[in-house]
């Protein structure tokens, strides 16, 4: 079995516009950031950014991410990388973790500007310390590759384990390779299983051709105590993404 650790298999993968955004009300001259969210989502790309312009000339962080992803695939625009660069760097500069992340991948790719890996990493660092689990991803995948920091595994597994524990179904895959082989934490059939199952349940396709193997090592009654594990750590995550997305509603309305 083989670790996947390429940075471009997540780039090439990730949602444009992130489906689980935390905004606030925040509202200037009667313009809305969900309401602009809302609009490009549904492909109203005219009415979205009537919505996003007078925020980002207010310099909201949020608003100025939503633009540049409008600049960057030329969503009833032009597309213009230059100007995508220069409000994420915009809202990365005002600590907004998609800036960051999105402005890590810049670096990584090199293609807007030098490649500078280590800038990446600081990038992709920050944005993961915010909970962002496409950047915890990200930052285990460059523990693992030692891109733009040194080679460390235990580090990548502990990125790893803590983009799982936020339902990111490719850090589950993963985690149950460097247990199914050691590397980075004690080698665990048993965890590697557990760990598979979750992805497979959160629809990753070669999970479940990987638990599958795991199985073969495995006693009936170890897989049905490993079965049971993965339910308990499952439900866990949801009542925790659950409780997250009722503590934002909250949010909105104060």
């Amino acid at each position: 079995m083989f670790i996947k650790t390429s940075l471009k298999a997540h780039v090439s993968a990730k949602v444009i516009i992130p489906a689980m955004i935390l905004l606030s009300s925040f509202s200037v001259l009667g313009n809305d950031l969900e309401l602009g969210v809302y609009e490009l989502n549904r492909g109203a790309f005219k009415a979205a950014i009537t919505q996003f312009r007078p925020l980002v000339n207010e310099g909201y962080a949020p608003a100025q991410y939503q633009m540049a992803l409008v600049y960057q695939h030329g969503y009833g625009v032009s597309k213009d990388g230059m100007k995508a660069l220069e409000l994420f760097k915009l809202a990365a500069d005002q600590h907004y973790p998609d800036a960051q992340f999105e402005l890590a991948l810049i670096y990584s790719e090199g293609k807007l500007v030098k490649t500078d890996l280590k800038k990446a990493f600081e990038l992709t660092h920050k944005a993961a310390n915010k909970d962002l689990a496409s950047a915890q991803f990200n930052l285990a995948v460059m523990y693992a590759n030692g891109t733009g920091v040194k080679q460390d595994d235990f580090k990548a597994s502990r990125w790893y384990k803590t983009a799982a524990n936020l339902n990111y179904a490719l850090a589950q895959y993963n985690l149950a390779l460097l247990y199914s082989e050691g590397k980075g934490v004690e080698k665990s059939i048993d965890l590697s299983y557990v760990w598979n199952t979750v992805a497979a349940w959160n629809g990753y396709p070669n999970a479940e051709k990987s638990r599958n193997m795991d199985a073969r090592e495995l006693s009936q009654r170890k897989i049905e105590e490993n079965i049971e594990t993965a339910n308990k750590i499952y439900r866990k995550i949801i009542e925790q993404q659950e409780n997250k997305a009722k503590m934002a509603e909250k949010q909105r309305f104060y």
